[in-house]
Parts: C-alpha cells; structure tokens; sequence
C-alpha cells in the first residue's frame, strides 16, 4: 500500500458520552478537549449543541479555545439542529459541520416512518443547507452497514453532489464482519461518483468485539478517516478504541504504510484522563492502555523480557505514555521532589498549583510510608476532579461506626451552597449505605444506588482505593468518583461527586433550550 495519512476524529465527548452513566460537565469536557490537542487528534467532535444548552455551551467554549484540530458539531438532518451547530462552531479556527441520518430500511420504517425518497430528499437538503454555512460538512449514513447497498450508493452520490466533503460510513450497531466491511467500502469506491474528491471515512462500533479490526480493515480498503473513542467508550459496548487503532498502525507501520499525526506518549495520560471524569474504569487486560498491559507473570516471559524487551513486548510502554520510573516520595520529601515526580509524569503546574498540590501530598504521606507515581496520579485526579465538577456539597466530616454484631451508623457534615454547615446521621445496612442515607438526609434528596465498585490503586495495605458509584435518580444515571485510603470516607466522596452531578443537572434542566426543539 503506498504511503498515505490517515485523520483521526475523535468522539469522545459525544458518542462516548452517551455511554450509560456518563454525564460530563463543560468544564469536563473542555479538559478533555485539551488533552485531544495534545494527543494531536485531527478532528474533535465536541458534541451535539442542539442536544441540551450544556452541551451547546461546551462546545461554542472548545471552538473558541481549542485552535489545532479541526472542531466539529453533530446535527440530526433537521434544520434547527444543522442551524445550532454552526452557531456553537462558527469561532472555530477550522469548523465542521456532521450531519446524520438514518439509512436502512428498518431505521427509515420504524423509526423516521418515511420512505426513501424522503430521506433522500432530507439528506440532500441539510447537507445544502450546512454547506451554505461551513465549507467543511460531513455526512454520515446512520445504520449503513445494514443498508440496501445499491440505496447507500444512491444518497452518497446525492450527498457529496450537494457539498459533502467527507462520507462516513457508520457502523452504528456494530453489525459488519471485517472482510464484508473492507469489500463494502470498495464497492462504495468504485461505484460512486465523487467519492474520489471526498474523504472516506467509518464509524465503527463495538457489539461484536470487531470496532478496532473493522476499522482496520477499513484502513486497507481506501478509508482516511477513522472515528472513536478513547478507552473504547460509548453506547452500548462502545465505539472503536482509538488508541487501539493508532497503535496497530504505528506497531505495524510494515503492513499498512500509514502516516498518523499523533503524538503516541499522550495515549496513556489521555486514557486515564477519560477514565477518572467518566468515571468508567479501565479494564487491568485491556490493550495498550490497561494495568497489565506491560506486566509480565510468566517466568519464562519474564526470563525473555529482562533479556530483550522486543521478546515479548511488540511495543514499548514508553511509547505510549506509560511512566517509565516509579521514585517513590514520602512524608520526608520536599516540594521541588515532588515538583520533578509530577513533571516527569506530564503534569505540568503552576506555583499556586504545586503549592496546594504539595499540602495535600503531605496529608497522603502522613498516612502512607511510601507515596508511589500511582499514588500521586489518583492524587492529581482528585484535585481535578474536586476543581472541575459541579459543586453543591463538599464533606466537611464523616464518621462511621460498624461490626458484624452492630448497626452501621454514620454521621456526615456537609459544607452547603452558601457555606452552611450541615450535620446528620443515619443507619444502614452496611457502613457505605449508612454513610449514603446520611448524605440524602443532609440534602434532602433520594437516590437510588445502582453499582458500586473499588479498585486499589498501588500496592500494598496502606494503598488508597477509588471508589466509583452510580446512582439513579428518576430514570437517570449519574456517576461519581472518589478516592482515599478509607475505602468508606472514598465511598461518602464518591456518592456526593454523584449526587452534585445530580444537582447540577437539575439546575441546567431549568435552563430555556437554544433556539426550538426539533421535531
């Protein structure tokens, strides 16, 4: 295959947050954003504005501060919504517009119950009136890989002939086989008129565990443009994992001849960055970016390793970002050690940033004997996490009292929205539900506890533990994290970064919508 360069749009901030649970803020997502410039991703699509006035707000904030990649905003084919993503876009140094919409019969019947001939008309349509506006429009089939081929065929002719600068084939239920996709694509090549003056592109998700080998496939078909998610996030079981896909190709560059433009070293950072705000773990085995993804337990692994990494490693856990020393600091150590540990890690602070970071190392380091990277990465994550999410409540205290012959019971002492200080208790069928049924009362509100789940995050029984918790309120989902080395007092943080999610959501909900509501 000669030697070519493949784009990379990143949806994280929109398919990936319509995970199940994920709810981020516009400061959230505006870090996020930053991290994807520094990953030097192609195109960031930073959400969908006609969606809610947050997510508007989020990104009209990107397009304004975020000036490398190209931002892009998602429209359903509907006028309004085509309108609203140009506004949230239109100070972007490079903007596009993506429109998409259903294309298989089984979408167009039951769920736009319309023929053909009227979607094809309302593809036409937006795509001419999004390209009136942005010079850079994509267009994506929704449910392509299910769609009559000759039909497919038909409305990307029409597409691209009414502005369309990139066509996306999605892959939205994750529904193609490899080499079914690959021939697909080349037929889409070979038949289509046009397709040769526009970038291809594929959407690939995850329900048969094929996103990453279809959009590789799809890579040696002719695509230069591929879509995902880092850590694999989003409906359902998840989009492509860009940091798969990147990898693949950067590891076998021998096989596919592909130029990427990404700085590989920001993979990691960028992993653990989505998996602290979303609040979505990363699993110890998953590739490039899991805990185990350079542990070696076997001996004979072992006896390879030490003797030359390339034995049993096909890529270097430098290469993507992996911290590659473990100093460990103490109760002992100064600010400027600390300050050297957090630069070599790739946290990149302010005086006023490393002197409120340096206080609350010294509380950690009164509580362990050995402050490992691990350590001062989940450290990081709660200052993060406590600067950047929505705060109602902050926990002032918790005390908790429990045994196997005892009521649980808990007191909590919240500090509230105009610094009230607020104190009550509660007993529970367990330590974490006291604490949790404690915090309802304080506020006056009521949740429902639907998945709770801790995860040691260095070595040893001094280690600090996350805890991430999701609850549901009314049918929806709100997530919240949580760290320390009592699991409990994690668990109580953990349930409030939740339940202030909760609130703030409440409060955007009352909010007036951008412009009218779609049909």
């Amino acid at each position: 295959m000669a030697n070519d360069r493949v784009k990379f749009l990143d949806t994280t901030l929109r398919d990936g947050e319509q995970s199940a649970g994920i709810g981020m803020t516009v400061e959230e997502k505006m870090e996020i954003a930053k991290q994807l410039e520094k990953l030097r991703v192609d195109i960031i699509e930073a959400g969908f504005p006609a969606s809610s006035p947050g997510d508007f707000q989020a990104v009209s904030n990107i397009a304004r501060e975020i000036r490398e990649p190209v931002i892009c905003a998602l429209a359903r084919a509907h006028p309004n919504d085509v309108d609203q993503a140009w506004e949230a876009i239109k100070g972007a140094e490079s903007p596009r517009i993506h429109v998409f919409l259903s294309s298989s019969d089984i979408q167009v019947m039951h769920q736009l119950r319309k023929n053909r001939e009227e979607v094809m008309e309302m593809a036409v349509t937006m795509v001419e009136r999004a390209k009136k506006l942005c010079d850079d429009v994509e267009f994506s089939p929704m449910d392509a890989t299910r769609t009559n081929p000759e039909y497919l065929f038909q409305m990307m002719e029409a597409v691209i002939r009414a502005g369309a600068t990139t066509i996306n084939i999605a892959d939205t239920v994750g529904y193609a086989i490899p080499s079914d996709f690959a021939n697909l694509l080349r037929r889409l090549q070979e038949e289509v008129s046009g397709m040769d003056k526009v970038t291809l592109s594929v959407h690939c998700h995850n329900d048969l565990g094929l996103a990453v080998s279809n959009s590789l496939a799809a890579i040696e078909a002719g695509a230069r443009q591929v879509e995902g998610c880092i850590n694999g996030i989003g409906e359902r079981a998840g989009n492509a994992s860009l940091e798969e896909i990147i990898m693949g190709l950067d590891t076998r560059k021998d096989l596919f001849g592909i130029d990427i433009g990404i700085d590989t070293t920001q993979l990691y950072p960028a992993s653990r960055l989505v998996s602290r705000i979303t609040g979505m773990a990363v699993q110890a085995n998953k590739a490039v970016v899991g805990e185990n993804a350079f542990r070696h337990a076997s001996g004979i692994h072992q006896d390879g390793v030490l003797k030359d990494r390339s034995t049993y490693e096909v890529m270097q856990p430098e290469r993507v970002g992996v911290p590659g020393s473990t100093l460990v600091l103490g109760k002992l150590s100064g600010r400027a050690g600390l300050q050297a540990r957090l630069d070599a890690l790739g946290y990149s602070l302010s005086r006023d940033e490393i002197s409120n970071i340096f206080e609350s190392f010294k509380v950690l380091a009164d509580k362990k004997r050995e402050v490992t990277d691990r350590d001062l990465e989940i450290l990081m994550d709660e200052e993060k996490r406590v600067s950047t999410e929505p705060i109602s409540y902050t926990l002032d205290q918790v005390h908790f009292s429990s045994g196997d012959h005892d009521i649980p019971t808990a007191t909590v002492r919240l500090v509230g929205p105009n610094g009230e200080v607020n104190t009550d208790a509660s007993t529970g069928n367990g330590p974490v539900d006291a604490v949790c049924k404690a915090i309802d009362r304080v506020i006056g509100c009521s949740c429902t506890l639907v998945d709770f789940s801790v995860q040691s995050v260095s070595e040893g029984l001094d280690s600090q533990g996350t805890v991430t918790i999701r609850v549901d309120n009314q049918g929806r989902t709100f997530s919240g994290r949580g760290a320390s080395t009592d699991i409990i007092v994690a668990s109580a943080k953990a349930y409030l970064s939740a339940v202030n999610r909760m609130l703030a959501a409440d409060e955007e909900s009352n909010v007036p919508a951008v412009g009218t509501t779609p049909d």
